[in-house]
């Protein structure tokens, strides 16, 4: 991966804190797929565009062995899907299959279909993966991200509203839409990161991705402002983007090469640990953010309550660190109560009561990491953090 030369620093030091080892895969060469779904649900066919990690590159070759996070990306007003050849050349050699719904291209699109053309084919996907005579089969993980730019990062929001079936929405430039995609955002919950740039004359930040970013419940929201960046350096050149952008004055200084390299830079640690939970790659991400003079940013990531810890609501584990299994240990008159788990960006993974003074706890299956605890009994609040880790 390069890194933007603004933030080796901050990645190089936290290299130096990583608390696991991490073994870097060689980088996949890209297989490419088009193919033509069919939405029953409205007899529609959305005709899409896959790129996939393979073994060697070409159309319709074998996937790679593996389980790799699906990227369901659309493209910009008038803009084709083979304007983002700089999307999918960064991510699928990273081991992520993207999806390009190539639809509603016209000058007149329907933006409540295009955001159902996004929703759809993160479903079909992996309806894809149990099929056994798709290319796609036991391929695919389940984690999902619904992403965009312009128009189609407008129409990402629209797709992931009340959408129980993703992970993560990322989106470049988005544009509000036709239902509005501002008033979407209020219907959604799953970790978001939104890329704005500061001299993007085309869908400025102040009236469109800001209000965005203020509107979203998610667990845990960033916004990422290109300082000098431009509306159409997200994408590959484009002739309708860019008139667009020079009627209404240009792109700004940052070019389109280094604006790409630092979006890639900190897209990639931010998948990395939303659809795959490493969470070195978030302390990364963070730390880059608040090092690098390329960005500004906004975050807000729900808190448990632990700034407030004290011997007096200090909830009881042990062992912690754990790698299997803890016991939870309640005072008397607390028992009956409610735990719920949070991972590190506030996402709540898990919730049950609890009927005695020492239950245990199985977290086997969890990714290793720190997950948050907060118990309540009535008035009564007790909290706690412990750390996962590999035997």
């Amino acid at each position: 991966m390069q890194i933007d030369p603004q933030v080796k620093n901050s990645v190089a030091l936290a290299g130096l804190i990583l608390i696991s080892a991490t073994v870097v895969a060689q980088p996949f060469s890209v297989g490419h797929k088009s193919v033509e779904f069919y939405d029953s649900d409205r007899d529609r066919n959305v005709a899409t565009e896959i790129y996939y990690p393979a073994d060697v590159a070409g159309n319709d070759v074998p996937v790679s062995v593996g389980n790799f996070p699906v990227l369901v990306y659309g493209h910009g007003f008038v803009m084709g899907w083979d304007s983002y050849a700089n999307v999918w050349n960064d991510l699928v050699p990273k081991g992520y299959v993207i999806c390009f719904p190539n639809t509603e291209t016209s000058f007149s699109p329907d933006h409540g279909q295009f955001g159902l053309d996004i929703r759809f084919i993160a479903a079909q996907m992996q309806l894809e993966a149990q099929d056994n005579n798709s290319i796609f089969f036991n391929s695919l993980a389940p984690e999902t991200a619904l992403m965009g730019h312009s128009m189609g990062g407008g129409a990402s929001f629209l797709a992931a509203e009340n959408n129980p079936n993703i992970t993560a929405l990322v989106n470049f430039a988005a544009a509000e839409t036709n239902p509005s995609a501002i008033m979407a955002a209020r219907n959604i919950t799953v970790p978001s990161l939104i890329f704005s740039a500061t001299s993007d004359c085309v869908a400025p930040a102040n009236v469109h991705q800001d209000i965005m970013y203020d509107s979203l419940s998610s667990s845990c929201k960033t916004q990422v402002n290109l300082i000098n960046g431009g509306h159409c350096n997200f994408a590959n050149s484009n002739t309708f983007c860019g008139l667009g952008e020079t009627f209404c004055g240009g792109s700004g200084s940052l070019t389109r090469t280094q604006q790409q390299a630092v979006t890639s830079d900190l897209l990639g640690l931010w998948l990395d640990y939303t659809l795959r939970g490493n969470l070195n790659s978030f302390a990364v991400f963070n730390d880059s953010l608040v090092s690098s003079t390329r960005v500004s940013y906004s975050q807000q990531c729900l808190t448990v309550g632990l700034t407030d810890l004290s011997a007096t609501n200090e909830l009881g584990v042990y062992p912690n660190p754990v790698i299997d299994k803890f016991d939870l240990r309640i005072p008397n008159q607390y028992t009956d109560g409610i735990l719920t788990m949070f991972n590190l960006v506030g996402q709540q993974v898990d919730q049950r009561k609890i009927t005695s003074t020492i239950d245990e706890v199985d977290m086997t299956s969890y990714p290793t990491g720190t997950y948050f605890l907060r118990y309540e009994k009535n008035a009564k609040i007790l909290y706690n953090k412990i750390i996962k880790i590999v035997r």
